[in-house]
């Protein structure tokens, strides 16, 4: 029988709501988890590969949780639901700039349903906001120090859950491998793996 949270991907995947956005949408496997990964937005491989965080920034992502919770890149993603802000690809910069665009507001608006949807279905009791698009989602972003190596208390769309922030790990910014960042880094993974919705995930 197939899955609320099946007929929620299928749906997400099939998405064809900004037209600015450069489908198909990417999402993460229906793993019924309490515990939610919320990326900022595929880059332009992950449409390919179909799945989040799956080339360079992915494998630092992945190298994180392997060396702070011993858990490898195929349990994470079987055990814990992978979310973004937005699903779809934004495409590129203008020409000169370099990098990913970012989502503007409505864009983030109009994909935040999906989002939504999710936290009805899971109702998560940890959620891990990877880069400064993500954790804007669950607080007023101020700066990577005043977020990186804490726990907060978070509210989406009537849930409550804990939220610790992680930078995001496409190496665009040095601040994960340079002080404070790289001690703050280490707190939050610290926090992740002894989170006690984390106990179902981590190996035996």
């Amino acid at each position: 029988m197939t899955s609320a949270l099946e007929l929620h991907i299928d749906a997400l995947r099939a998405c064809r709501q900004c037209p600015e956005m450069q489908p198909p949408a990417v999402a993460g496997r229906a793993v019924s988890s309490k515990v939610m990964l919320v990326g900022q937005a595929p880059g332009v491989k992950e449409p390919i590969m179909q799945k989040p965080f799956a080339w360079t920034a992915g494998k630092t992502l992945f190298k994180w949780f392997q060396d702070a919770c011993a858990i490898d890149e195929e349990t994470f993603r079987s055990r814990v639901y992978m979310a973004a802000v937005c699903r779809c690809f934004p495409g590129k910069k203008p020409t000169g700039k370099g990098g990913d665009r970012v989502p503007n507001a409505t864009e983030i608006e109009t994909c935040s349903h999906w989002l939504q949807a999710e936290f009805d279905l899971l109702e998560p009791a940890l959620v891990i906001p990877v880069g400064k698009l993500a954790i804007a989602q669950f607080m007023a972003y101020r700066s990577m120090d005043a977020h990186i190596g804490q726990q907060f208390l978070g509210t989406y769309g009537g849930h409550a859950f804990d939220v610790i922030p992680l930078p995001h790990p496409s190496g665009a910014s040095p601040w994960p491998r340079l002080e404070p960042g790289k001690t703050l880094l280490q707190n939050a993974l610290s926090l992740i793996a002894e989170h006690p919705a984390m106990r179902p995930i981590l190996p035996d």
